[in-house]
């Protein structure tokens, strides 16, 4: 006889593995490497991107849980390295296409 204790139990567990499959898919250890202009990144715990820079641990003014600090730094410059915009105008528009052209109908 299937109890209601039962059911909640399988159900608990069902979502429990669910969370753990789809919210951390992407995060964990990244091994170190070298960046193209020859820096080296040390092996870090990362979370799971998501496209937003202001949610980083690496953000200026963010809280990293790993380390236990507020990110210092100044957030003008993490989102000209975020966007590798370093050498644009300040009003780069990283979605915009410049060969793109319009349809003709």
């Amino acid at each position: 006889m299937v109890t209601k204790r039962t059911i909640f139990l399988v159900m608990f567990l069902a979502g429990f593995i669910s969370f753990l499959t789809v919210d951390w898919a992407e995060a964990g250890w990244v091994s170190g490497y070298y960046r193209r202009d020859g820096t080296y990144v040390s092996p870090h715990y990362r979370s799971n991107p998501d496209g937003n820079p202001y949610n980083n641990y690496s953000y200026p003014g963010n809280y990293n849980p790993n380390t236990g600090r507020i990110t210092p730094g100044d957030p003008n410059r993490y989102l000209d390295r975020y966007y590798d915009r370093s050498d644009r105008s300040p009003y780069y528009n990283p979605y915009y296409n410049p060969s793109y052209t319009f349809p003709r109908w």
